[in-house]
């Protein structure tokens, strides 16, 4: 198949851990590759950024990011993308009159608009993953939600009217359930992680004498490494390796002045450290130098870090919430917490930092269910499915047109 992507905000290039880069950018790169080793063609379409981008680069055999023209070439919070993504829009139906791809994945709701501006006017099917969703950000963040207000009415318009939804996990075909996605165009496909990269065998990154926890992400509020940084006050001993935010720690950044003053108000200042942004050849080695990993957000569509820690065989302690209530099992993987409770988080953190065994067990029960359930192929084979089921449902192609695409 000859697959497009669209992912307005997250480029496949960028590095996770910026307010903007996360768990999708991750997503999207590796989702391309493992298609493109199944013998199929993607294109990545992301808006430039920088001015110095070329237009085209290859990151894979069979995968190429197309950069977008489409509002100014500088960072813009993703938010205040949705007047530029007409223009995105624009720019990609000229593309596709010439040469139209077989199928179009849109990630996140604004790449859904900027979709159904382009592919559906050349009758090219459409496969719609939300990553998150905004009904579910106002109630959990409420006024903190920077969402443009039209969010939640085009989000209920993309999931009624995609050829296919995906869902990340049960939790948000729930949620997907109530704004009219319909069930029969509904797939539950997860997130997936680099099995031969994440391992429990590799370079380790340089540790202190002290037992370590390990979070890495983004630093916003929602995130919940506020209450991690919180619950460290009981965690006698121990430290905290917060990895994310800017590439260099000292630089000016809200989220983390936020995250270093909740440091000093705990107490626990000198056994926090910020190390910025990982780069991401770089986070094998962080996990495995971890005691226990922490994923403690208020929601979470997905989450990958706790999947990369189980592959390296690092237990892991989550927020029972979103994609986390699906590949973490409590008492097996790791351990569950309820969202906001610091207290909750210490206690499974001193469990674990007081039982070597514990934390063995449930490492390697982590590594396995990850090799049955979230390896790439796995996870490229079901989303080509989808692909395949809009393609076959889409209304805009004649027969003759669906038959030769299930043949390449």
């Amino acid at each position: 198949m000859r697959i497009a992507m669209i992912s307005e905000h997250a480029s496949p290039l960028a590095a996770p851990g910026s307010p903007d880069s996360g768990g999708q950018n991750v997503l999207v790169r590796e989702l391309a590759m493992a298609l493109a080793a199944e013998g199929h063609q993607v294109t990545v379409h992301t808006r430039r950024d920088d001015p110095d981008l070329p237009t085209q680069v290859v990151i894979a055999p069979g995968v190429r990011v197309h950069h977008v023209p489409a509002g100014p070439a500088a960072r813009v919070p993703k938010d205040e993308l949705l007047p530029h993504m007409p223009r995105f829009a624009r720019h990609l139906r000229r593309v596709w009159h010439t040469e139209a791809p077989d199928v179009v994945h849109a990630h996140f709701w604004m790449s859904g608009m900027a979709a159904a501006w382009s592919a559906r006017p050349l009758g090219v099917p459409v496969v719609q993953t939300f990553h998150a969703l905004g009904h579910v950000k106002r109630r959990e963040q409420g006024d903190e939600d920077t969402s443009p207000p039209s969010r939640q009415q085009e989000e209920a318009a993309i999931a009624a009217n995609a050829d296919r939804v995906i869902a990340s996990c049960r939790d948000e075909a729930t949620e997907l359930g109530r704004i009219g996605a319909p069930p029969e165009r509904m797939a539950i496909v997860p997130c997936g992680v680099d099995v031969e990269e994440f391992t429990p065998d590799g370079p380790v990154a340089p540790r202190t004498g002290r037992p370590r926890i390990v979070a890495i992400g983004r630093l916003v509020r929602r995130k919940g490494v506020d209450e991690v940084v919180a619950a460290m006050r009981d965690v006698p001993g121990a430290e905290l390796v917060v990895a994310g935010g800017p590439d260099d720690p000292a630089a000016p950044d809200p989220d983390l002045a936020r995250l270093r003053a909740s440091a000093g108000a705990a107490g626990v200042a000198d056994r926090v450290r910020f190390t910025g942004a990982v780069a991401r050849e770089q986070v094998p080695a962080l996990l495995r130098s971890a005691d226990a990993v922490v994923c403690a957000p208020w929601y979470e569509p997905f989450g990958i870090v706790p999947l990369e820690s189980m592959a390296c065989g690092v237990p892991v302690v989550a927020s029972a919430v979103g994609g986390l209530a699906d590949t973490v099992v409590d008492g097996v993987t790791g351990l569950h917490v309820a969202p906001r409770r610091p207290g909750e988080v210490a206690d499974r953190l001193r469990r674990l930092v007081a039982d070597p065994d514990l934390r063995a067990r449930l490492g390697a029960a982590g590594r396995r269910r990850v090799l049955r359930r979230y390896t790439w192929p796995a996870v490229a084979a079901a989303t080509a499915a989808a692909y395949r089921a809009a393609i076959d449902s889409c209304p805009g192609q004649a027969p003759a047109a669906r038959a030769t695409r299930r043949a390449v």
